[in-house]
């Protein structure tokens, strides 16, 4: 994502959470979570994570040793949730250029339930409040890859300030962090998307396991599964 693309999102993202009460959750009014394989199974996507470094000036500076670190605590977190719930995990390692594409459109699609759900006076007359959003039925083709009926995917994209970024963040001149953070339930029988949450809490230090831990019982909080 360009630096303008990812702005554009960091302000869907503020003026969302600035119209948000206590829970952001969103759950398909339709969507009945039935399970078709002997063992409840999900299949975890890997979290599409990226963090940046801020420096003086205001540009994002990617971090791949931070990155994959929040990567891996990501996942952890998740399977640890899952596990708990009686979930078999799969992770989706290996994707296909299929599955890949699929990921990519996941995220777009949710850029609009952002804009478009959480936004008061933006929602679609032919949607209204409701979560009706798919990433189409070819999430079909995941289903019989992992054997499993359901996807999580999960979007986070932060950024942390360089020592002089602080310095200046102490004298109030500059914000210390930039986050975006959701994450849905998908259907892989039909590609809906049957859950999805906006990330309200935007603080925490995914460089480091337990904050990790905790940004992930909240981004899932309320998970129907």
């Amino acid at each position: 994502m360009n630096r303008l693309g990812f702005q554009a999102l960091l302000l869907l993202v503020a003026l969302a959470l600035a119209g948000c009460q206590t829970s952001n959750a969103k759950t398909n009014a339709m969507a009945t979570f039935q399970w078709t394989s002997p063992t409840k199974k999900v299949v975890l996507v890997q979290p599409d994570v990226q963090l940046s470094e801020l420096d003086v000036g205001g540009i994002r500076e990617p971090r791949a040793d931070w990155t994959e670190a929040a990567q891996g605590f990501i996942s952890k977190g998740l399977r640890s949730h899952f596990g708990k719930s009686g979930v078999d995990v799969v992770d989706a390692t290996d994707p296909s250029a299929h599955e890949i594409q699929l990921g990519k459109l996941h995220n777009m699609v949710g850029y609009a339930i952002i804009k478009h759900l959480y936004i008061a006076g933006l929602q679609l007359p032919n949607k209204g409040t409701a979560l009706e959003w798919t990433i189409g039925p070819g999430a079909n083709e995941m289903r019989d890859h992992y054997g499993a009926d359901y996807a999580i995917f999960v979007f986070i994209r932060d950024s942390y300030s360089s020592a002089g970024r602080q310095a200046l963040q102490i004298l109030d001149l500059t914000t210390n962090s930039v986050q975006a953070r959701f994450a849905s339930l998908v259907d892989l029988r039909t590609g809906n998307i049957v859950w999805f949450n906006l990330m309200a809490n935007q603080s925490g230090d995914l460089r480091t396991e337990a904050p990790a831990q905790r940004t992930v019982d909240e981004l899932i909080k309320g998970i129907p599964i």
